[in-house]
């Protein structure tokens, strides 16, 4: 597979064949049963699965693996579209009305008049396009009566996502640290807090400054340009590696780490960590 058409045959299917499958899978009479018992809700594990498998190969580089779950993923919208139109509230066309009436709205540094093909003269830094972003989308707000400026971040997120995204909104308005060095500061408050309620061995205060700790975490991030669930993605790759070269080392030396004292595996782990 290479993800790519024969340019002279053309494409076999289009975005139309797709809707029509999907029509085809959720007709009563002679649809698929399991396709035909779905709700938005029942749809959503499926829908945050894809997700993470999209994100995975593309942290792989397995770009034909990339191109094939981009089609997972375009699936559940066609999905979601499918049950909109049956319920009557919106179809896959206003989905793409939608998003492309958006992205015009949120670019006019790039389509004049709001025109696809509009054309504006001069340039613009990233720091001023992302003020005009969170500008356009407060006006959007006002028009659609959800004023708050966390109102619409979503429940749903990750919640390391949501916290960045939460401290990102709430830094528009000026709620923010002028620089890491407040955010670093904040974090060693959270981290003494933190271990006076260990001290303590106070169970519920123990896990509301853990949490605090965390959301601390995740603003030095923000601070520092770092992508907080990206950043603890990578934490967890290179735990896995060293933790499997633990358990390689062992087994080639005729053990096993559950039968190793926390000496010998504190030894294979220092070991692991300096063959990164």
């Amino acid at each position: 597979m290479t993800g790519l058409t024969d340019v002279h045959k053309g494409p076999e299917f289009d975005i139309s064949d797709l809707l029509r499958i999907m029509e085809r899978l959720r007709d009563p009479s002679d649809g698929c049963p399991w396709d035909v018992k779905q709700t938005f809700t029942s749809v959503i594990p499926h829908t945050l699965e894809e997700c993470y498998e999209l994100v995975d190969a593309i942290q792989q580089g397995d770009l034909p693996h990339v191109a094939e779950e981009l089609g997972d993923v375009l699936f559940q919208v066609i999905f979601y579209s499918e049950l909109g139109k049956e319920l009557g509230a919106f179809d896959f066309h206003a989905v793409v009305e939608g998003i492309a009436r958006k992205l015009l709205r949120r670019h006019p540094h790039v389509f004049a008049e709001g025109a696809v093909e509009g054309r504006v003269l001069g340039s613009i830094t990233t720091d001023e396009v992302k003020a005009n972003w969170e500008v356009i989308k407060r006006k959007e707000k006002v028009h659609s009566k959800n004023i708050g400026v966390l109102a619409d971040v979503p429940k749903a997120l990750p919640a390391l996502s949501r916290a960045q995204k939460l401290q990102k909104r709430a830094a528009t308005v000026g709620f923010d640290w002028g620089e890491v060095s407040g955010a670093l500061a904040k974090l060693k408050e959270e981290m003494d807090e933190f271990q006076h309620a260990v001290r303590d061995n106070d169970g519920e205060s123990m896990a509301e400054e853990l949490g605090d700790l965390i959301f601390s975490a995740v603003n030095v991030a923000r601070h520092l340009g770092y992508d907080a669930e990206s950043v603890l993605r990578q934490a967890n790759d290179k735990f896995e590696m060293r933790f499997s070269d633990m358990e390689t080392a062992a087994l080639e030396e005729g053990s096993a780490l559950s039968d190793e004292s926390n000496r010998q595996m504190e030894a294979r782990w220092q070991s692991a960590k300096s063959r990164d």
